[in-house]
């Protein structure tokens, strides 16, 4: 670690560029130009790259977490939707300093090469986003704001904990209404059979029959009961033939 003393002494713009490049950006650079040590090509090209990640971290990265029970699956799932960090190629420009688009798309590609960040450019919307950033030194100022960032993502993650124990209380309850409506069932057709059984049987004992035996006297029509319908047919049909010679002879 660099010494605070060191802000203090004859190496104070040299103290101050170390700062810059650890926690500044290059706009920073710009407005104590006059006062800081130049910088080579590269090293700007430095500068701007750590700003791009300055910038993706102020942008804040929304995660949102919706619990889902599948009944399909009989699992409970859980949805994430992410919001990109998205940065406005007007806004890199001025803050950068570059001439034109040309210059920063290039710019930025040397950054994702170096590992700088990761993510893609949005020529059609303009603006870049960022999937993932290297982190930088902070400011023992910014130590609250991150302390605080830190208790509200708690406080997120115990309302989706909350949310997840809620949908496996609403799935445990669906189970055990499937369950007992299973059972109802089953014991509804147990009964019904039962019912059955107890009927063909007294029906087969006043009878004096077998219960199968009954069963399968009642499924199918008495022996003479097609032969009687077929005599009544023929003897009706004799008697229309009959009828159709009488009157020829009465014509």
């Amino acid at each position: 670690p660099v010494s605070p003393q060191l802000a203090e002494s004859e190496f104070s713009p040299v103290f101050r560029l170390l700062t810059i490049f650890a926690y500044g950006t290059y706009a920073d650079y710009l407005a104590e130009a006059a006062n800081l040590p130049p910088l080579t090509e590269a090293q700007k090209n430095k500068l701007r790259h750590l700003s791009v990640v300055t910038l993706a971290a102020k942008i804040k990265v929304m995660v949102l977490f919706f619990p889902k029970f599948s009944f399909r699956r009989d699992c409970l799932m859980l949805v994430t939707i992410i919001f990109l960090q998205c940065i406005p190629y007007s806004v890199l420009l001025e803050q950068l300093q570059l001439k034109n688009v040309r210059q920063l798309e290039d710019l930025v590609i040397e950054a994702v090469y170096a590992d700088v960040l990761r993510g893609s450019l949005d020529q059609r919307n303009q603006r870049l986003e960022v999937d993932y950033s290297i982190g930088r030194d902070i400011r023992r100022e910014e130590l609250s704001t991150i302390t605080r960032t830190l208790q509200e993502w708690c406080q997120g993650c115990e309302v989706v904990l909350s949310g997840i124990e809620e949908q496996v209380s609403r799935a445990n309850q669906h189970k055990e209404q499937q369950l007992a409506l299973k059972q109802q069932i089953e014991s509804e057709v147990a009964n019904l059979k039962k019912t059955i059984k107890v009927t063909t049987a007294a029906a087969a004992a006043a009878t004096s029959q077998d219960p199968e035996q009954h069963l399968t006297e009642l499924r199918e029509p008495a022996p003479g009961t097609n032969q009687r319908q077929a005599s009544k047919k023929t003897s009706k049909a004799k008697g229309l033939r009959g009828s159709a010679k009488i009157w020829s002879k009465s014509n």
